[in-house]
């Protein structure tokens, strides 16, 4: 079969899928191991018997629900190409957002101002530059790395530590890290703050669980594959942000940056849990839907 037949009927096939074309295009890149240009430039050449088995096989797999990216095994994030497992969540590109804006905020000349290092450098003037290098970053709930690894790519002086639960999530992480050549991020295990005693950081941020155990999107789409412990926190979807909120000033220097992805609708309620726990200019960021998604604030200087 040809290249043009094989999308042809793998799309008339995945006609049930949020998109057809895309996710043909995607597998059969994959099994042919070439770009998705090729398929473009050299639509009549022919799969051989082996490669359009693969296929078909793929596209089966696709049809009853299983996501893409673990179909692959892998995922495009940042200008990052990270290896997946169904143990963990699959990077999407509203995450992006959260990545964007912790930059944004760190590049700030108000993050600059507000960041005391140690107790030591607290008496001396803090440079109005924005903070580049010494600084270290945490990301709880790491999954594959994508977040922790994005932020490692733009910020070659930081040292940035990725944090999950799963030790299957840290191996998986750490295997990221040596495929995108990244070397100034490093992943632990941990309950979120369990395994970091008298670890403090300039910066934290998290996509953590945060749907309702009751919500119906857990019966939608790529979902239904991926972990329940990585998308679910309780009855209102907050507990594991209410949990990090709580301990996050423990871990955090003065005048540090706390970030979280949530849902459409759950930014009032975050902004009010960091102005409770004593977080200041707190904002909300939508994400490319226009949806509100990405919420951060500052440890206050004057707690």
């Amino acid at each position: 079969m040809r290249i043009d037949a094989a999308l042809a009927w793998a799309i008339a096939e995945l006609c049930e899928s949020e998109s057809p074309a895309v996710d043909a295009k995607v597998l059969l890149s994959h099994v042919i191991d070439k770009t998705q240009v090729y398929l473009f430039t050299w639509p009549d050449k022919r799969l051989s018997a082996d490669e359009l088995s693969h296929f078909k096989t793929l596209v089966a797999k696709r049809v009853q629900g299983i996501p893409v990216a673990y179909l692959t095994g892998s995922r495009d994030f940042w200008t990052l190409h990270l290896a997946t497992s169904p143990h963990t969540l699959i990077p999407r590109p509203d995450t992006e957002v959260l990545v964007e804006q912790t930059l944004a905020c760190i590049a700030s000349a108000q993050f600059a101002s507000a960041l005391v290092h140690n107790k030591q450098e607290s008496a001396k003037p803090v440079s109005s530059e924005p903070v580049k290098s010494e600084l270290t970053v945490c990301d709880l709930g790491t999954g594959t790395g994508a977040i922790a690894l994005a932020l490692a790519s733009e910020l070659p002086n930081a040292n940035v530590t990725g944090i999950d639960l799963l030790h299957e999530a840290v191996q998986l992480a750490t295997s990221n890290a040596a495929l995108n050549h990244i070397t100034n991020a490093q992943f632990k295990q941990s309950s979120w703050f369990d395994n970091l005693a008298g670890e403090k950081f300039h910066v934290i941020v998290s996509n953590p669980p945060y749907i309702e155990i009751s919500s119906p999107f857990l019966q939608q789409g790529d979902v239904r594959f991926e972990p329940a412990s990585a998308l679910t926190s309780g009855t209102d979807g907050l507990d594991d942000i209410r949990h990090i909120i709580a301990l996050a000033p423990t871990h955090l220097f003065e005048g540090g940056l706390l970030a979280f992805e949530h849902g459409f609708d759950q930014a009032k309620a975050v902004g009010d849990l960091l102005k409770a726990q004593g977080f200041v200019n707190v904002c909300t960021e939508r994400d490319y839907g226009g949806n509100d998604r990405v919420t951060y604030g500052y440890l206050s200087t004057t707690r």
